[in-house]
């Protein structure tokens, strides 16, 4: 089946959601004003639970199926990012410095629209949980709503579903694979402290500058030479800050940088070489060092057979061309991965024509497929609720 064709009759109020979200970004955790735009929404469309404050702007719903049945949550992400637009739509952001750029207002655009449609019919047994997240860009809300708030316990949720846009994939087209999809992110930052003064008496001060030119040189062979050559990962430095001016030797010197993988062994040994690299060059150049290494969201990992049922729902609304299950695995990282930790699912990619990249401030969420999103979520349900 194509999309389904009372969610294609509310298209236009879904092109009307999204853009109202659109001109009105929010960051992080301070996400109020789309989470009651939210709120409203599911009650007028008769949702049976509606649960706000869930990790401070977070929104919970739940909508009853016929009878007893199984009990699936579906994700949207709601947090913008704090970069100016630069799409020339007459809908822009209205707030200066934030933007929709990773397309959270489709996700949950996406994600009302099968709301609206499941509350309407009921045709599945058990329970829907809609977990409408925010601060996905930033700290990391999916985890607050696994570890803090127990949303999975709280809810009896046994499995777990969401989608993306992809910028890069063809109208239409969902894609994903069983398995690593999106990598851990780690993020450090190095300290150097040495004595600064004039450069032109070098043998009175302790130069930081070397010491991070040597860390730096050092951190480029964790991947070469010291990770399985099979086993993708990621160093890399991308800030180095130190010095005023051609004549003075700083005193110190900030380093900073992230680290990427999909292999939890590996992520321990990348951070184990940095300690290791950053102590003993430290050492052998006399400044003192301090390392703040940060663990931020772990790989996103598909569950083999949830990601299976997945594509064969996405085929039935899709097509099977365009139902693709071997979709490469990328550096990009997601915190649902915390919710797929948490519970077996699967985590998909939406195709909305090539265009800028997310994080860009020329990309916009494609309204044109929004219905097809909003209808796999639906399918899926009635697929794994299906009445007996």
């Amino acid at each position: 089946m194509p999309v389904i064709n009372r969610i294609a009759g509310f298209a236009e109020d879904l092109t009307a959601w999204r853009r109202h979200i659109h001109q009105n970004p929010e960051l992080g955790l301070d996400c109020h004003g789309t989470a009651a735009f939210v709120a409203e929404r599911l009650r007028e469309f008769g949702v049976d639970e509606i649960h706000e404050g869930i990790a401070t702007s977070g929104v919970v719903a739940v909508i009853h199926g016929k009878g007893d049945g199984p009990v699936t949550a579906l994700r949207a992400d709601m947090d913008a990012l704090p970069m100016e637009e630069d799409t020339g739509v007459d809908y822009a952001s209205q707030v200066p410095g934030r933007m929709h750029a990773c397309g959270h207002d489709g996700h949950t655009t996406m994600l009302l629209g099968a709301a609206r449609y499941l509350a309407e019919t009921r045709n599945f047994a058990g329970k829907v949980v809609l977990l409408f997240q925010p601060a996905e860009e930033t700290i990391g809300g999916g985890r607050i709503m696994v570890e803090d708030e127990k949303v999975m316990d709280r809810f009896g949720v046994e499995e777990v579903y969401a989608m993306h846009t992809d910028p890069f994939g063809e109208v239409g087209t969902l894609s994903t694979n069983p398995g690593p999809l999106m990598a851990s992110v780690d993020d450090f930052d190095i300290y150097l402290t040495g004595k600064g003064g004039h450069a032109a008496y070098p043998e009175s001060c302790v130069d930081p500058i070397p010491c991070a030119l040597a860390i730096g040189q050092a951190l480029m062979s964790i991947p070469a030479r010291n990770a399985d050559p099979k086993l993708p990962l990621v160093v890399s430095l991308t800030t180095v800050q130190g010095g005023t001016a051609p004549n003075i030797i700083p005193e110190t010197v900030h380093m900073a940088g992230t680290v990427r993988c999909f292999d939890e062994g590996l992520r321990d040994l990348a951070e184990a070489r940095i300690r290791a690299i950053v102590a003993g060059q430290a050492a052998a150049y006399g400044v003192e060092a301090d390392l703040d290494y940060n663990r931020q969201y772990p790989a996103t990992v598909n569950h083999a057979a949830q990601t299976a049922f997945a594509l064969d729902v996405a085929s039935e609304v899709v097509g099977a061309g365009n139902a693709i299950g071997d979709m490469p695995a990328e550096m990009g990282a997601e915190d649902f991965s915390y919710m797929l930790r948490a519970r077996p699912g699967c985590f998909l990619f939406l195709g909305q024509g090539k265009g800028p990249s997310v994080h860009h401030p020329k990309f916009n969420f494609n309204d044109a497929v929004a219905p097809v999103g909003a209808s796999f979520f639906a399918k899926l349900i009635e697929t794994r609720h299906r009445i007996s």
